[in-house]
C-alpha cells in the first residue's frame, strides 16, 4: 500500500509540473495582462513599477522559473487584481464553501441515482425502468441552472420555504445542492443500471438463487458490490469537478464559492488566479483518483493495488 501510495504520488509531482507549465506558457500567449484591461488610465510609471513589482517586464522563461521556484516553497503568489490578496487564501476562504455544496450534490446523486439504476435493473421493459430512464434523460438534458430557476420559482416564490439566494444556514444550500445533483443523478442511474443487468446475468447470481440466498442478501452481497464500482470510479473526479463547476448555480444563488472568482480571474487575466485555482483543482484530480483506487480494494477484496500474489 505504501509503495503504490508512493507511487502515485511521484507521478502527481509530475502530473501536476507538466499542467502548470502547459497552463503558464498558454496564459502568455494571450494578448495583454490585467494592465491591459483594468489600468489602461494609470501614469506609465505607475505601470512600470506595477510589471516591476510583480516581475511582469522579465522575459518569459524567467517569470517561469521564478513562479516554479515560488510553488515549490508553497506560494501561489498574491493576486494581480486585488493587491494585498494572497492567492493561498482566497483558495483557503472560497473553497469550503463550494466543497459544501460540491460533497452534498454528489452524496444526493450518487444515492438516488444508484437507487434508481437498481430499480431500473430488477424492473426491466417495466413502467420503473422506463420512468428511471426517463429521470436520467432529463438529467443530462436539461442544465443545472434551469433547474435552479425551477426550484427557486417553485420554493421560493410560491412556496416560500427556502431563500433564494445568499449564504450562511444549511436552508441555503438546499436548493443549490438539488440543482446541482440532478446531472450526477442521471450518470449514476445510467452506470448502475447497466452494471446492475449485467451482474444479475451471471451465473453466480442463478446459484446464489437457487441456495435460496435471500433478496436482500443477494442485492447487497452479490449484485450492489459488484456494480458499483464503474460507478465508484467517477466519485472522486465528479467531486473536484463539482467544486469548481458550480459557478453557474454559485452566481443564480449568489454563493461567494471558488467558481465566481475561477471566471472572473479568466476575464480580468489574474495570471496568479488563474495559476493558483489550475493547480488547486489538478491537484483535487488527481487526490481523487488516488483515493478511487484505494477504495476499489477495500470495496472489492479481489482487486489488490499491491500487486502481491494470493
Amino acid at each position: 500500500m505504501l509503495k503504490f501510495i508512493a507511487k502515485r504520488l511521484g507521478y502527481m509531482i509530475v502530473t501536476l509540473w507538466i499542467i502548470t507549465t502547459i497552463t503558464f506558457m498558454l496564459m502568455h500567449l494571450m494578448p495583454g495582462d490585467p494592465l491591459s484591461t483594468g489600468a489602461k488610465k494609470l501614469p506609465a510609471a505607475v505601470q512600470a513599477n506595477f510589471r516591476a513589482k510583480y516581475g511582469l517586464d522579465k522575459s518569459v522563461p524567467e517569470q517561469y522559473f521564478a513562479y516554479i521556484k515560488n510553488i515549490v516553497k508553497g506560494d501561489l503568489g498574491e493576486s494581480l487584481v486585488y493587491p494585498g490578496r494572497d492567492v493561498k487564501q482566497i483558495i483557503k476562504e472560497q473553497t469550503p464553501r463550494s466543497a459544501r455544496l460540491a460533497v452534498q450534490s454528489i452524496f444526493l446523486g450518487f444515492t438516488i441515482g444508484c437507487a434508481l439504476g437498481l430499480v431500473a435493473a430488477f424492473n426491466r421493459g417495466k413502467w420503473p425502468d422506463y420512468l428511471v430512464i426517463f429521470i436520467a434523460l432529463l438529467g443530462i438534458s436539461v442544465p443545472s441552472f434551469v433547474i435552479g430557476a425551477l426550484l427557486q420559482y417553485a420554493f421560493t416564490v410560491k412556496l416560500m420555504w427556502f431563500p433564494t439566494t445568499g449564504w450562511g444556514s444549511f436552508k441555503h444550500t438546499v436548493l443549490p445542492s438539488i440543482a446541482l445533483s440532478f446531472g450526477a443523478i442521471a450518470v449514476y442511474a445510467r452506470y448502475m443500471r447497466a452494471n446492475a443487468l449485467d451482474v444479475i446475468g451471471q451465473d453466480y447470481i442463478l446459484t446464489a438463487r437457487a441456495k435460496g440466498v435471500s433478496k436482500f442478501a443477494l442485492v447487497w452481497k452479490h449484485v450492489v458490490r459488484n456494480a458499483i464500482l464503474p460507478a465508484i470510479t467517477i466519485l472522486g473526479p465528479e467531486i473536484a469537478g463539482m467544486i469548481t463547476g458550480t459557478f453557474v448555480i454559485e452566481t443564480m444563488f449568489s454563493i461567494p464559492g471558488l467558481g465566481n472568482y475561477f471566471v472572473s480571474s479568466i476575464t480580468d487575466k489574474d495570471f496568479t488566479m488563474i495559476m493558483g485555482q489550475t493547480i488547486f483543482v489538478a491537484a483535487l484530480y488527481i487526490v481523487s483518483l488516488v483515493a478511487v483506487d484505494i477504495v476499489y480494494g477495500l470495496v472489492d477484496p479481489r482487486i489488490r493495488i499491491t500487486g502481491e500474489k494470493r
